[in-house]
């Protein structure tokens, strides 16, 4: 039987705009919020890897879903993302996350500590006990260094709070062995395989390329929704020149920020170190990516003004993360 929704399909893996100092911009932050859902995101996680995570402090986790909550006003669920790699601090955070009224939560798999499966299954299960609210389980090894194993998620799948997962593997034969054993919901978590996903019967995306561009995805979803290919190819190809400038020269929260600034719609491109914005020659491929981006609704390539200058480097705030 087929799951109700909890979270929308065209999610936003929402950049924390910040100050040239590295300090959260929350007048940028509510201004973003309200720019990708009037464009059509139905969905917002924040906290997650392109907001920057790893470097945000509890308190602004929790203040970003508060605000998040606020700008959204029933417009689009606010799902927090990033979680932890201590079992015990990653079920608090998403406590207070809830109480701060988050609509979901998505758990990262345990990075840097390299846990077995078993490990793996025990901070998932015990995670999802601990909360309410629904649950995506996030599956990206390529930056926590191990996998969700096949028989990991079917095991997982009957938690009664776990009820997606959001894949960034690119493993399509597995996509298709799990929708077809459990009720997960997917949501493609790579940017260029949002069609392919959804075309295998994927919920939908969180994507980091929708902070520039929600309407093209949203136009893609809805045409596989109603079973158009042909409209959701035509998005698909429209939108690959700019998910190529954003996805494969620098780290996303990077070439977001930097081609965000360039629109005029954050003050300033800064990424807290160790992150840094991009060299000449990385800002130099991504300019030449956007040349080739034609015809994305409510993004206009003509008022692009990049800022080498402004993105240089990255902010080290006075105080660390962990101590505030």
């Amino acid at each position: 039987m087929a799951q109700e929704n909890p979270f929308g399909q065209v999610l936003v893996a929402l950049v924390t705009p910040m100050t040239a100092d590295g300090e959260v911009d929350w007048a940028g932050v509510e201004k973003h919020i309200d720019d990708v859902i009037q464009a059509g995101a139905d969905g917002i996680v924040v906290t997650g890897t392109t907001g920057e995570t790893s470097t945000l402090t509890d308190a602004e986790k929790i203040k970003l879903v508060e605000v998040g909550k606020d700008v959204a006003a029933g417009r689009a669920k606010i799902i927090t993302g990033g979680g932890s790699n201590e079992t015990a601090h990653a079920i608090e955070l998403y406590r207070h996350s809830a109480e701060a009224g988050a609509d979901g939560i998505m758990i990262v798999t345990p990075y840097y500590n390299k846990p077995t499966q078993a490990g793996i299954l025990t901070h998932f299960r015990l995670v999802a006990d601990a909360t309410d609210l629904p649950v995506i389980l996030y599956d990206i090894p390529g930056r926590t260094g191990v996998p969700i194993k096949y028989e990991t998620i079917l095991r997982l799948a009957k938690h009664p709070n776990i009820l997606a997962i959001k894949d960034a593997k690119g493993d399509f034969s597995e996509v298709s062995r799990v929708l077809n054993q459990t009720d997960l919901m997917y949501f493609s978590g790579d940017d260029a395989n949002v069609l392919p996903h959804l075309s295998i019967g994927a919920t939908g995306l969180i994507g980091v390329t929708a902070n520039i561009a929600p309407a093209p995805y949203r136009t893609m979803v809805d045409a596989v929704n109603r079973g158009d290919l042909k409209a959701a190819t035509a998005e698909h190809r429209r939108l690959e020149p700019l998910v190529r400038a954003v996805m494969t020269h620098v780290p996303g929260t990077v070439s977001t920020k930097y081609i965000l600034h360039g629109l005029g719609r954050i003050a300033s491109p800064r990424v807290r170190l160790p992150l840094v914005g991009p060299e000449e020659w990385e800002a130099a491929l991504i300019e030449d990516e956007i040349d080739l981006v034609q015809g994305i609704p409510g993004v206009d390539f003509h008022y692009f003004r990049p800022d080498r200058n402004a993105a240089a480097g990255g902010a080290l705030p006075k105080i660390a993360g962990t101590t505030r």
